[in-house]
């Protein structure tokens, strides 16, 4: 049969029943595929079911909201009854580099409608039961794409001026998904759309820096929009994987974004080769080469001041366009921010949260790949005080509370390291002679290529149930972690990723990190006496391991109703370096293939 789901992925999905005969009987198996129709053969198995094969906490319970989704990023609420609320999900269209993930290739191989072409985004909108009611800010064609006056792909940050009170609808996008994830520079913009869909975009700040990481999530505080600036390389170096040329002249023009510093930095000297005569320096074009004792001024690259990257950035609502600053910068690639909450309801008295006032945000770290590849580099929390002035947290030579040249972060080589000889048991040599300040160390370190990506605060409602001994907190943070793209080995056994975190606060400061909801297959949970759950053999993302499960859980926000609604990107095929499973079939459709239809929002609450 075939089983038809929202948007363009109607006929991307194919189930298939099977009688299987085990003991003597019958027993009905309904197994599901999904691919991207432009990329024969990198059909992957989708089926999020009831959710059985996903483990929560004693007290809580999982089921699916919506699925069939195309890319969703991020998720945002519109009105504050828990009973009857909107739900704002954007789908980011083409995201990842690689040709299954172009819009136009999409098109040119399967002649799809523009209006069904699942690479083009949007802010979709559900209501309260998962059922999709209406989109706005999409594309009217493929040709019109690129046009100020609709959203750009990707399209990932989302949120309301006053929370579940509405005010005015804050989205982010970028260009960078128009070229294959590569480009074009300070295409990055912050933009506003209504909700209802009578009145067009509204550009509110434009010229953003855009490359590896674009201008991504964003939230609003004390008549601030905040948002987190993605580094626009892996470490702070311009190689092939950024769209730096190979062979050839040197990019001396810059037309490859390059890193903008928020403070002046004076360059080691130390340069990168990228292996077909290009030496590039850090916060420099590729192909040139930094001297010792070179400065490079803060914003240098930026189409205005205050503008740069690997950083957290923020701007007046009443003028976004020319009040933009930085709060905070030295991180590879900052994505989830959200401000903890000001106090608590503890055994009915109300306490401080331990963050008063502070910015908690997630931050990815560095792949192997590029000019400079860095193994086994930390994902991080980090704490950030807008009201400080301004912090620097360390990158691109400090990863998480570790300086790069340690051995641990040496090069073991892989298919996207742009010179395997070159790179390959030596240490990740410093950019910068010294830091700008003294730099601010991580809250906590994640696992490596684990991606900690969205998060937020769990409030009252959610509170109070969980494995027993340790309750999940009002206030504790959930952080959802995405999972690596295959370019280097697992991060141990089993593999963290492709999960959800319990970021618990102690009184004295420190904190407490559980696994809070993960993959494993119906049968091998095992309950104890206690109500609690764990695996006999813990299970990857879905579509590897045939569950009805998470694959890219990419956010992760609380509804008005106390729920925890999960976004989940889908399916995505890699190098397969942590799991040959998952890697794409055909060579020429490296380094990463998008699954349309696999997206889904899975919601968590209290049983």
């Amino acid at each position: 049969m075939i089983r038809e789901l929202m948007d363009g992925s109607r006929a991307l999905l194919v189930g298939v029943v099977a009688l299987v005969a085990l003991a003597g009987s019958a027993t009905l198996i309904e197994a599901q595929t999904a691919g991207n129709a432009a990329c024969p053969g990198e059909d992957v198995f989708f089926n999020p079911g009831s959710a059985q094969d996903i483990i929560v906490p004693a007290g809580y319970k999982v089921e699916v909201f919506a699925k069939g989704l195309n890319f969703p990023t991020n998720i945002a609420f519109l009105g504050d009854n828990p009973r009857r609320f909107q739900v704002f999900v954007t789908e980011a269209g083409t995201s990842l580099p690689g040709r299954c993930n172009g819009v136009e290739f999409y098109k040119a191989q399967t002649g799809v409608a523009d209006s069904a072409n699942p690479f083009l985004p949007q802010v979709r909108i559900l209501d309260q039961t998962g059922q999709t009611i209406g989109a706005v800010g999409r594309p009217t064609s493929v040709a019109n794409r690129e046009s100020p006056a609709f959203l750009h792909a990707p399209t990932i940050g989302i949120a309301f001026e006053q929370g579940f009170r509405g005010g005015r609808l804050l989205v982010s996008d970028s260009r960078q998904g128009v070229r294959g994830a590569l480009g074009p520079k300070n295409s990055s913009r912050i933009v506003q759309l209504d909700a209802e869909g009578k009145r067009p975009l509204l550009e509110l700040i434009t010229g953003l820096p855009t490359g590896d990481h674009p201008t991504e999530q964003i939230t609003v505080n004390g008549g601030y929009v905040y948002w987190s600036q993605g580094s626009v390389t892996n470490s702070g170096v311009v190689g092939h994987d950024n769209g730096g040329p190979v062979g050839g002249p040197a990019d001396t023009a810059g037309a490859v974004q390059h890193e903008i510093p928020c403070q002046d930095v004076v360059l080691s000297g130390n340069n990168f080769d990228s292996g077909d005569g290009h030496v590039t320096g850090g916060f420099l074009p590729h192909g040139v080469p930094g001297a010792a004792g070179v400065v490079v001024p803060a914003f240098s690259g930026a189409t205005q001041t205050g503008m740069c990257t690997g950083s957290i950035l923020r701007a007046r609502l009443d003028d976004p366009q020319h009040t933009v600053e930085p709060v905070s910068w030295g991180y590879r690639n900052p994505f989830g921010l959200r401000f903890a909450p000001d106090e608590l309801i503890v055994g009915g008295k109300k306490l401080a949260h331990p963050l008063k006032g502070g910015l908690l945000l997630t931050e990815n770290g560095e792949d192997e790949r590029g000019a400079r590849p860095v193994n086994n580099a930390p994902d991080r929390l980090q704490v950030v005080r807008p009201d400080q002035g301004l912090e620097y947290h360390g990158w691109p030579d400090r990863f998480g509370f570790l300086e790069s040249t340690q051995a641990l972060f040496n090069p073991i080589g892989g298919p996207a390291d742009d010179c395997v000889p070159c790179a390959v048991g030596q240490p990740v040599r410093a950019l910068l002679q010294s830091p700008p300040q003294p730099p601010i160390a991580p809250l906590a370190l994640e696992p490596a290529n684990v991606a900690a990506v969205g998060l937020d605060f769990a409030p009252a409602a959610f509170a109070g149930a969980g494995n027993p001994g340790n309750p999940v907190g009002q206030g504790d943070a959930v952080v959802s972690r995405e999972g690596d793209f295959g370019f280097s080995p697992a991060n141990g056994e089993p593999e963290h990723g492709h999960d959800i975190e319990l970021v618990h606060f102690l009184a004295d400061g420190r904190v407490q990190l559980t696994r809070f909801a993960f993959n494993c297959a119906a049968a091998d949970q095992i309950t104890d006496p206690n109500g609690s759950k764990r695996c006999a053999e813990a299970g990857e993302q879905a579509f590897v391991d045939r569950l009805r499960a998470i694959n890219r859980p990419v956010d992760g926000k609380f509804g008005p109703d106390g729920a925890f609604y999960l976004v989940d990107f889908g399916a995505v095929r890699d190098f397969g370096r942590s799991d040959p499973r998952s890697m794409f079939t055909n060579s020429a459709d490296a380094p990463l293939v998008q699954i349309p239809g696999t997206g889904v929002i899975w919601k968590i609450s209290k049983r």
